[in-house]
């Protein structure tokens, strides 16, 4: 075993190192055709080489970049580190991004190649590489449609294999000599930001952050090897790549991959894994799912899940509060575990699960504690792109209200990590794994630094008991009329937990006397909750204006209400008569707002609720599922949060 494998420096050096070192061990696991699949390292390796090699032949070289898109198996993760593997860098892309997404970053990153799932991102690439000079190679894995497609930019999987035999016989070592030449400073991938207020810019990532952001998870969180984890959260979300690629690499984890999106949660419980890592929204999901089976529920069953949380919350709540529960709760726990909390996660598919993880947007504290009453510790972790892990909830106990403590100790890829709240509330950081700047914009790099400071935009604040409080990014903080200062993000994610709120956009800045907002509802919800009220409607727009909809709504958000201060309370609100889409702008394909868009888009109904309107007539443009544009034309109700006395106050003295 040379230098480059007993000591790896890059995810392709790790990947040969295992090959070696646990060449029989089960590394990925994969569902097809209801049969799991499994993969040794040795057989992963042979494979990502087979691959390295077809990208040789095709004339893929160091400092090339290769874009993947498709849903998360484990040809992504080949075909990204056999990219790795000859010096190239990646871009992976959401599934569900658009042809014009896919055609900015393929040319802004420079892609010669991409690597698409099925028909569908085939059909995207094909269309970008139709106009570009650059990118002229399409590699597909998934064969179902495209016999008689004739493109000769376009060859499958086995065939890009099949084209690298000759060289492979030729210089069979050839892969493994470059991948033992690698750099930890290389550049491994391009991490594109989300767009929220502007073009996506890529984040130059190299081995060595990838690697380094493992090890503080490791020694944050602790995970043990060969642990389950199940791989859902998309490769271009660089948490995973963090998880899933680098530390199931280096740990190693046996990772899984369910058949299809929609089976993740049958995968969950049938492996039974016990690391699992969601974003917020895929959680509030799962905590709406409760609510929605307790509306199904009797009320004996009711009334016994009720009860079986309120025990767990005392137990578990002072557990991670450092607490000690009431004796009662302590003497009726077993009990309660056995009726109902076990039962519960078993349903949820997290009866194993020993590290439940949640990040890229903030997390409402409700769900948290949620999830800590049914047994499952559900931790934050904080961090960006650019500088990588920032603060987890670590050990026992912690604070559901914060982001997690700080992760200041070095590791063997990075110096300790050094932070500081400026007088505007910013995080700033120093130290740590760094930042290697953005791809070809180096004056967006500079932009991004105060002196020798990092600058997050993040606007935080210190719990007292040393954890990081997040707001909100620091644009993102809003000032009204009155010189009242308000976080929106704060306020949405706590209106979020309610089941009956998907979405919400929290609205108010320096035109306006008070707080409004507009509702996206969950219409899953709120349709078995009218089936149970018995009230009639047909489609989405019309249940969200029942009137019963909207003081449901209203109710939910005068309970948020309760807990903030005057200045921050929404006072008016509209349920919008349409579901939020990342196809239409609405929304980036991590489910974040596009604060601007939306309020440029529903400016007429903004308007109305700052006015004494009781309804708002609207004509949005809209994209079906089939590529088809219209308008939809319908009239939305402005609903009251607060007394109605209240509101009209607040707007008379606007």
């Amino acid at each position: 075993m040379n230098a480059a494998t007993a000591n790896p420096q890059t995810l392709p050096q790790w990947l040969l190192h295992n090959a070696r070192a646990r060449a029989d061990v089960v590394g990925h696991r994969h569902k097809c055709r209801g049969i799991w699949q499994e993969f040794s390292w040795e057989q992963i390796h042979e494979r990502t080489r087979r691959i390295a090699f077809g990208l040789l032949t095709l004339g893929v070289k160091r400092g090339d970049t290769v874009v993947l898109i498709g849903e998360n198996r484990p040809e992504i993760y080949w075909g990204e580190w056999a990219a790795m593997a000859i010096g190239a860098k990646t871009v992976t892309l959401y599934p569900d991004a658009s042809e014009q997404e896919l055609r900015y970053i393929a040319e802004d990153a420079q892609a010669v190649c991409v690597f698409a799932d099925d028909q569908e991102q085939v059909d995207k690439a094909l269309s970008v590489a139709q106009g570009s000079a650059r990118l002229k190679h399409i590699v597909y894995w998934e064969p179902g449609g495209l016999w008689a497609y004739e493109s000769p930019l376009l060859r499958s999987l086995d065939q890009l294999i099949e084209a690298g035999g000759p060289l492979r016989a030729a210089r069979p070592g050839r892969v493994d000599e470059t991948i033992e030449a690698g750099g930890a400073d290389e550049i491994a991938l391009l991490a594109y930001t989300s767009g929220t207020t502007g073009h996506p810019k890529g984040v130059m990532i190299t081995h060595r952050a990838l690697l380094g952001c493992a090890e503080q998870f490791q020694a944050a969180l602790r995970m043990k090897a060969h642990g389950e984890y199940l791989s859902y959260v998309p490769l271009s979300w660089i948490t995973e790549q963090w998880v899933g690629v680098a530390l199931g690499m280096m740990l190693p984890l046996r990772v899984n991959f369910a058949e299809r999106p929609d089976q993740v949660q049958e995968a969950i419980r049938e492996l039974g894994v016990d690391i699992l890592f969601l974003g917020p929204r895929q959680w509030e999901n799962l905590a709406a799912d409760v609510h929605t089976r307790m509306i199904d529920a009797g009320r004996l069953r009711q009334g016994m899940v009720k009860w079986g949380l309120g025990v767990g919350r005392a137990v578990n709540l002072a557990r991670i509060g450092n607490t000690l529960a009431p004796l009662s709760a302590r003497l009726l726990y077993p009990l309660a575990e056995a009726l109902v909390l076990s039962p519960l996660r078993d349903r949820l598919g997290l009866k194993r699960v020993k590290t439940a993880m949640t990040g890229g947007a903030a997390t409402s504290p409700d769900v948290m504690r949620l999830f800590a009453s049914m047994g499952v510790s559900l931790r934050n972790i904080y961090g960006c792109s650019e500088y990588g892990l920032i603060s987890a909830h670590v050990g026992d106990s912690y604070d559901p209200e914060s982001v997690g403590t700080p992760c200041t100790d070095a590791t063997s890829r990075s110096a300790p990590l050094e932070w500081r709240i400026t007088d505007q509330g910013e995080l700033q950081l120093k130290g740590g794994l760094g930042f290697a700047g953005y791809w070809k914009r180096p004056e967006k790099t500079a932009e991004k630094f105060d002196g020798e400071w990092f600058r997050t935009g993040d606007a935080v604040a210190r719990s007292p008991g040393g954890s990081l409080i997040y707001y909100d990014r620091l644009e993102h903080m809003s000032v009204l009329a009155t010189g009242d200062a308000y976080p929106k993000q704060f306020i949405e994610v706590r209106l979020r937990f309610s089941p009956y709120i998907k979405e919400v956009l929290v609205i108010g800045d320096t035109r306006h006397r008070f707080v409004t907002a507009l509702v996206n509802i969950d219409d899953v919800v709120f349709s078995r909750w009218a089936e149970q009220k018995n009230i009639g409607f047909t489609t989405f727009t019309d249940l969200s204006q029942k009137p019963e909809v909207i003081d449901q709504v209203a109710r939910a958000i005068g309970e948020v209400n309760a807990s903030l201060p005057g200045n921050a309370k929404v006072l008016r609100f509209a349920n919008l008569p349409k579901p939020l889409d990342a196809d239409e702008g609405e929304l980036t394909r991590t489910r974040k707002l596009k604060r601007e868009f939306i309020e440029e888009r529903y400016r007429a109904l903004v308007e109305g609720l700052y006015a004494d309107a009781q309804a708002v007539d609207l004509a949005i443009p809209i994209r079906y599922q089939d590529g088809r544009s219209g308008t939809l034309r319908t009239t939305v109700r402005i609903g009251h949060a607060a007394a109605p006395g209240l509101a009209m106050e607040a707007i008379e003295t606007a």
